[in-house]
């Protein structure tokens, strides 16, 4: 599916000046009008602040400020205009923990370079298609960290007050009046 992209807004917050340039001419190319682009997290934060976008886009690794910091910031700061906006963390690494450390910072997204544009609209339709309910517990603030899924849940019981399905036959042929055949 394409997307309407014009009327909103990203931050891209890369400090690889050619990567910065790429992210822009793809998002021009998916027909985003408003790109703003900062050197770092603290950078980025300001304009943040300032221009309130619909989806920030950030690099791990950044100086001084990188994007796990600067996705803790957006999600935890008081002075964040918004921080139930989307995030999506751009690195090179892939490894589990670091996804889940970036999941655990409140990004919504993940993207590993080096990624094609299909991998960077994927995320943006993600985002769109699929919104992430926020949760806000002692000690975290973001997306739910659980996906959804659509299907029903096939493993075990998750709490003991589950009943099973074999317990109660709730089939349809259990409801219809028995034949007295004889």
């Amino acid at each position: 599916m394409t997307y309407q992209l014009q009327n909103i807004s990203i931050l891209v917050v890369e400090d690889n000046q050619p990567m910065l340039e790429l992210i822009k001419s793809l998002l021009v190319t998916f027909g985003v009008k408003k790109i703003v682009l900062a050197q770092n997290g603290e950078q980025g934060f300001e304009l943040f602040r300032r221009e309130k976008p619909d989806i920030v886009i950030a690099d791990w690794m950044m100086k001084p400020t990188d994007g796990i910091s600067l996705a803790r910031r957006i999600r935890n700061d008081p002075g964040s205009p918004n921080q139930l906006v989307p995030i999506i963390l751009m690195t090179g690494f892939s490894e589990k923990r670091r996804v889940l450390q970036a999941r655990d910072a409140g990004v919504t997204e993940f993207l590993v370079k080096p990624f094609n544009a299909r991998d960077l609209y994927k995320r943006l339709e993600q985002i769109i298609e699929r919104p992430r309910q926020f949760v806000r517990s002692e000690g975290f603030f973001g997306p739910d960290r659980r996906r959804n899924r659509k299907d029903g849940y096939d493993g075990q019981l998750r709490r003991q007050t589950d009943v099973r399905q074999e317990d109660y036959d709730l089939s349809f042929e259990s409801t219809l009046p028995q034949s007295k055949e004889q």
